[in-house]
């Protein structure tokens, strides 16, 4: 049964928003605007609707109203979904993990402005929104029936690209995490030269900064060259499967770009705005990587490829 376009344009307002949310905590983070509201929450200043509004006030606010204006947008979509879709057998589990998880990002956000957090558990926040984000967007394309259209019930996966698949997915949760670490220990400009940390120079990091940017160029490349051997897999044996076949070629060009962004963001000393893209370019990618794994949940495998 085809669902309402009601339905289907709400999925698509949340999934917007929740894109809003990881993006809006980038530049909260990438702008020292985290103490924007000072130690208050949820008010802000020791008001509600602060009066004096400065930059760092007006990026910390705007978040939060954001947050928790499409906070409403997925209960809503939640309750939705469950009534009509509960007949799917992931629109439980991804009701689920979408509240619970913007849940649990805001009280982490709540909990640094009150009291704050060590630098460890704060790079914990944009992964943890990441989740909410994959979880909305295939609970989204459930409910545009996406795996119908592309036969998801009908692709035969051989194991091989089940098991990359299953592993790089876990894995780009790793380079994720890498990532925020570097923004929330201020390593983004310990190594000021790219890709290495001091061209020319192939000693080991001699500091925990270093160590937190090169331990994520070295996953960011990892995980450049795995989705590379993937696409390359996908390129040779699943043309005739489209969804599969775009699907990796897709990854292929964001992770280029990922790494592209990351490389100008280190040379042009974190302009924001490619600050900006490389955290919407990994947010996307999470995103691909999730769905593909949602067809592995509905296809058949082979024991080859």
């Amino acid at each position: 049964m085809q669902q309402s376009k009601y339905l289907k344009w709400f999925a698509v307002a949340a999934t917007i928003g929740m894109l809003l949310i990881l993006l809006g905590g980038a530049l909260v983070s990438k702008t020292d605007s985290g103490m924007g509201c000072g130690r208050n929450w949820p008010g802000c200043n020791g008001q509600l609707i602060p009066d004096v509004i400065t930059p760092e006030v007006l990026i910390e606010f705007s978040h939060r109203v954001v947050t928790g204006s499409v906070g409403f947008l997925i209960l809503i979509l939640s309750v939705w979904s469950w009534r009509t879709m509960r007949h799917i057998r992931e629109t439980k589990l991804l009701v689920f993990m979408a509240m619970f998880f913007l849940i649990l990002q805001a009280l982490i956000g709540a909990a640094q402005v009150l009291w704050g957090q060590g630098d460890f558990i704060l790079a914990l926040h944009f992964g943890i929104s990441l989740i909410s984000f994959a979880s909305v967007l295939l609970l989204t394309l459930l409910i545009f029936e996406v795996d119908r259209k592309f036969d998801a019930d009908k692709l035969r996966i051989g194991s091989k690209l089940k098991w990359h698949t299953i592993g790089v997915t876990l894995f780009s949760y790793i380079v994720v995490y890498t990532g925020a670490l570097v923004r929330h220990t201020d390593s983004s400009l310990i190594c000021s030269d790219w890709p290495m940390c001091q061209n020319g120079n192939f000693s080991l990091p001699s500091n925990l900064y270093e160590w937190v940017q090169m331990g994520h160029r070295t996953a960011a490349a990892m995980i450049f060259i795995w989705i590379s051997i993937i696409a390359w897999h996908a390129f040779k044996h699943y043309k005739d499967q489209r969804v599969l076949f775009y699907g990796w070629m897709i990854a292929f060009i964001i992770v280029s770009l990922q790494v592209i962004s990351g490389m100008i963001v280190v040379l042009t000393k974190l302009n924001l705005y490619f600050a900006l893209l490389h955290s919407l370019l990994i947010t996307l990618l999470f995103g691909l990587l999730c769905y593909m794994i949602l067809l592995l949940s509905r296809s058949s495998f082979k024991k080859q490829k």
